[in-house]
C-alpha cells in the first residue's frame, strides 16, 4: 500500500474519531447541563442534615467525609443475674422524658430460639450512664417475685422482645409502649402498653408473618413517613453464598402490613448484617440510622483453648463480629457511605468471640453535648455485660477539612427560616466561613466569601453570620446554594431555624 495514502486515511480516520469524541462529549455536557436545569431543588425547610451520606453534597475539593469512632465510657450494666446470664442480647434504650429504659433478653444458658426459659428484663437510669434494675415483683421466677422482668412465659416474643415509644400524634394513651417479637413460626407478635412496664397483648393472631425473624426486628412510627415502619431479618442467596439481610414493610395502623421489600445497600458487596437497629435520629428524624451488627461467620480469632479460659461457652468462639453504620431515607436501599467499622472490637480476646459486639438500638443524649450508643460485649462469657459508648451530639459522620483547606457545594435547596445553625469545630488556626449562591451559582451580594464572618471555636450550635448579621428571612423560599469554605475544620451538621416557628 501507498504509504502516503495509507497516511492520509489514517489522519482522516482520526480525524473521525475526534469529531464524534467531540460531539459525543458536547452531548454529554448538553445532557448534564439539561438534568441540572430540571433538577428539583431539595426542600429543606428547618430540617437538620448530618453528614452520614452525600444527599446536601453537590462537590467536595480538598474536603472528604469522615466516620467518628465512639469513645469507650466503660461498663454500665453487668448481666450477672441468675436469670440474665451470658446470653442476654437484643438490647433496646429508650428515653421517656426525664427516664432512660433498657429492656434486654434474659436467658441464663444457650438453648433453643424461643425456649420458655426466655424472659425480658428492665434496667433504668436517671441519665443514661449509672443504672440500676428495679424489683418489679410482676412474675415469679424461680422462687422469687424480687427480679426486674417485666415478661417471662411468653415465647417467642421473649426471645427477641424489641419496643418503641409510639410517637403517632393519634396513639391510644394505653398504647404509647408498643413492642414486637417472635420468630418464623409464630410470626411477629405485637404488644402494647401504656407505662413501659407492664405489657399485653394487642391481639391473638401475629400481625406480619413473611420473614424469618430469627434476630431483633425493629418497628418504629415515622415522622417523615407518617405510618409504622417494620425492618426485619431475611435471607438472600447470592451466587452460592448466602447472607443474612434486612427487609422493610409498612402500615397505617401498626396491624395491617405492605408486603415486605428487600433492602439494598447500593454497589457495596453482601454483608452478614445480623442485626440492623434502624432507628430515626433523635435530632433529625427524617433520617434513619442503622447501626448493626456485622457478622463474620467462621472467621476465628480465638482458640478452644484460649476460649476455655475465658469461660466462653462451647461453640461460641468461632466467629467475630464488629459494629456499622448505615443510613436511609426511606425506601428499599440503605446507604452504606462507610464500609470501615463504626465500632471496632475493644483490646483483648474476649472481644473477639461470636456474637459480641452487637449495639442497642436507639442513640441517645446523656449531656448537652453528648449522646450514647450501647454495645453488647463479652457474650457467651460470665462476664458479658452492655457498654456505654459516647459522641459530641450529631457525631457520627463530618465534612473534614485539612489545614491547606477546601469547600463543599450544596445541591440547590430551597430552606424556611431566619438563621443558619452548624454543628462545627476547628483547630486554634482552623475556621468556616460559608457563602450563599443563587440559583446559577452566583454569590449573593450581603453573603459572599469575603463578607462571611470566620467561625472559630467547637460548638454544638453556632449562627453563622455576614459582618456581623445573621438574619436570611429575605433568602427564604428562594433556591439556593450554600459554599462552605473551612480550614482545619469539622462540620458536623446544618440546619435552618425559623424563629417564628
Amino acid at each position: 500500500m501507498n504509504v502516503r495514502y495509507y497516511c492520509l486515511n489514517k489522519r482522516i480516520l482520526l480525524n473521525k474519531i475526534v469529531h464524534c469524541a467531540a460531539l459525543s462529549l458536547m452531548f454529554l455536557m448538553t445532557a448534564t447541563l439539561t438534568r441540572g436545569q430540571k433538577a428539583t431543588p431539595i426542600q429543606l425547610g428547618d430540617r437538620r442534615e448530618i453528614f452520614v451520606d452525600d444527599f446536601l453534597i453537590e462537590r467536595m475539593t480538598g474536603v472528604s467525609l469522615r466516620m467518628h469512632a465512639p469513645r469507650n465510657e466503660g461498663p454500665v450494666l453487668y448481666f450477672d443475674e441468675p436469670w440474665e446470664g451470658q446470653f442476654s442480647a437484643y438490647c433496646t434504650i429508650i428515653r421517656d422524658g426525664n427516664l432512660y429504659r433498657a429492656y434486654y433478653r434474659g436467658i441464663p444458658e444457650a438453648g433453643k430460639d424461643g425456649d420458655n426459659m426466655e424472659v425480658t428484663c428492665n434496667a433504668e437510669s436517671l441519665d443514661g450512664i449509672k443504672w440500676v434494675k428495679p424489683n418489679l415483683k410482676i412474675y415469679k421466677i424461680g422462687r422469687t417475685l424480687d427480679n426486674n422482668v417485666l415478661l417471662a412465659n411468653a415465647a417467642p416474643a421473649t426471645h427477641n422482645f424489641s419496643p418503641f415509644l409510639d410517637s403517632n400524634p393519634n396513639v391510644l394513651p394505653d398504647q404509647r409502649y408498643k413492642a414486637i417479637g417472635g420468630l418464623e413460626g409464630s410470626g411477629l407478635l405485637a404488644y402494647v402498653s401504656e407505662d413501659g412496664i407492664h405489657w399485653k397483648r394487642l391481639q391473638e393472631k401475629s400481625i406480619f408473618t413473611k420473614g424469618i425473624f430469627d434476630s431483633q426486628n425493629v418497628a418504629f412510627w415515622s415522622q417523615a413517613e407518617g405510618q409504622y415502619v417494620c425492618y426485619f431479618r431475611t435471607f438472600i442467596q447470592v451466587g452460592s453464598a448466602v447472607f443474612r439481610t434486612v427487609s422493610r414493610t409498612t402500615s397505617p395502623d401498626f396491624i395491617h402490613w405492605s408486603e415486605p421489600v428487600r433492602m439494598g445497600f447500593g454497589d457495596t458487596p453482601y454483608e452478614h448484617i445480623y442485626t440492623q437497629q434502624t432507628s430515626p435520629y433523635y435530632r433529625a428524624p427524617h433520617i434513619y440510622l442503622a447501626i448493626g451488627a456485622r457478622f463474620m461467620p467462621d472467621r476465628q480469632v480465638v482458640s478452644a483453648e484460649q476460649a476455655k479460659r475465658l469461660g466462653v461457652q462451647a461453640n461460641y468462639f468461632q466467629d467475630c463480629s464488629d459494629a456499622i453504620l448505615m443510613s436511609t431515607r426511606g425506601g428499599d436501599s440503605y446507604q452504606r457511605t462507610f464500609m470501615e467499622s463504626f465500632l471496632r472490637p475493644g483490646i483483648g480476646l474476649q472481644n473477639w468471640v461470636s456474637r459480641s459486639n452487637y449495639p442497642a438500638l436507639n442513640v441517645v443524649q446523656t449531656s448537652p453535648t453528648e449522646m450514647s450508643v450501647y454495645v453488647n460485649e463479652n457474650y457467651a462469657q460470665p462476664t458479658a455485660h452492655l457498654k456505654r459508648y459516647s459522641l459530641r451530639i450529631d457525631g457520627f459522620c463530618s465534612v473534614e477539612a485539612p489545614f491547606s483547606g477546601g469547600d463543599l457545594l450544596t445541591k440547590p435547596l430551597i430552606f424556611d427560616g431566619d438563621e443558619l445553625e452548624i454543628n462545627f469545630s476547628t483547630s486554634a488556626a482552623g475556621e468556616i466561613r460559608v457563602e450563599i449562591l443563587d440559583v446559577n451559582e452566583t454569590p449573593v451580594s450581603g453573603y459572599t466569601l469575603r463578607e462571611a464572618d470566620a467561625l472559630i471555636g467547637n460548638e454544638i450550635k453556632r449562627v453563622v453570620s455576614w459582618k456581623g448579621g445573621e438574619d436570611l428571612r429575605s433568602l427564604s423560599g428562594k433556591i439556593i446554594r450554600l459554599r462552605i469554605w473551612m480550614k482545619d475544620a469539622n462540620l458536623f451538621s446544618l440546619k435552618f431555624n425559623d424563629l417564628k416557628s
